[in-house]
């Protein structure tokens, strides 16, 4: 499958578009299931993308009870339900991404993605070896097991140099991440000269929160918020945990991540300041 877009967004998108079609020609999800002889909860599983898999039969007999008689319209619904069958790259790293729909699932087709990383660089913006030395610093694990993690997070950086639909980033790193050493002083220096280089692509900016800054709306609590070029696709907030991480769409709590990013970002070194700033550190460790 293309790399570019979601199963998960995908099936997000049409359970959607089912919800909107059946509110259009003014049935409840009892309606339906009466009409089709289905049980209630068949129909918002459908319509919340519980089910994976949507058969072309119940989608063909949605369609017909809604009116959809248009056939651009019924082939965009189908195709929307046989790309949501497919497994993304990330299916070859199950044992590595936590969760039913994992970060990777929703990168894939977010079109801006910003970030507030409190300990380590953005795991989009690291290098092998300074995502090995992380791994390294978790519970013990084997060699190939790490392998495949520090694999699984290179992996995930091609959405922001692909050749078409790059992802935008906004990443805001707290200075304490870069004060931290992970591994050797050689590892650090590797990663300050990789932040430095991918922090000139038009579509990456890289700020630095200080510590100088004191206290702050986001004080403590990396997250992630993703926005999706389709309007009917919400924007989601991540936040990681030691357990799984955790997907946030309720409108009025993603506004008040939107509302501590955008403090936080104000809070923060310019981008040529932040430059500057992890130059200055990076003469630090040569010393």
């Amino acid at each position: 499958m293309a790399r570019n877009y979601s199963p998960t967004v995908r099936r997000r998108r049409l359970g959607t578009q089912l919800r909107r079609l059946r509110e259009d020609a003014g049935y409840k999800l009892s309606d339906v299931g009466d009409a089709l002889g289905w049980a209630r909860a068949k129909v918002g599983r459908l319509e919340t993308s519980e089910l994976k898999t949507v058969k072309n039969g119940d989608l063909d007999a949605l369609l017909r009870l809604y009116g959809v008689e248009d056939p651009a319209a019924r082939e965009s619904l189908h195709q929307l339900a046989r790309e949501a069958k497919h497994k993304g790259w990330w299916w070859r790293y199950r044992d590595v991404f936590r969760g039913r729909e994992p970060l990777p699932d929703f990168e894939a087709e977010a079109s801006q993605i910003r970030t507030y990383e409190v300990a380590t660089v953005p795991g989009l913006l690291q290098t092998p070896e300074y995502a090995e030395a992380v791994f390294r610093g978790g519970r013990y694990t084997s060699a190939e097991h790490i392998q495949r993690q520090v694999e699984a997070r290179m992996e995930r950086r091609e959405i922001l140099q692909r050749h078409e639909g790059q992802a935008r980033l906004w990443a805001v790193i707290d200075e304490a991440a870069l004060r931290r050493p992970i591994g050797s002083a050689e590892i650090m220096r590797t990663q300050f000269e990789y932040l430095l280089r991918i922090g000139q692509l038009p579509n990456i900016d890289i700020q630095v929160l200080p510590f100088a800054a004191g206290a702050h709306a986001a004080l403590g609590r990396p997250f992630t918020i993703l926005d999706f070029p389709e309007s009917q696709d919400p924007t989601i907030v991540y936040t990681d945990s030691v357990g799984a991480g955790q997907f946030e769409e309720d409108t009025g709590e993603v506004a008040q991540y939107v509302a501590t990013f955008s403090d936080v970002q104000g809070a923060s070194l310019s981008t040529v300041a932040s430059a500057q700033h992890i130059e200055g550190v990076l003469s630090e460790e040569s010393e």
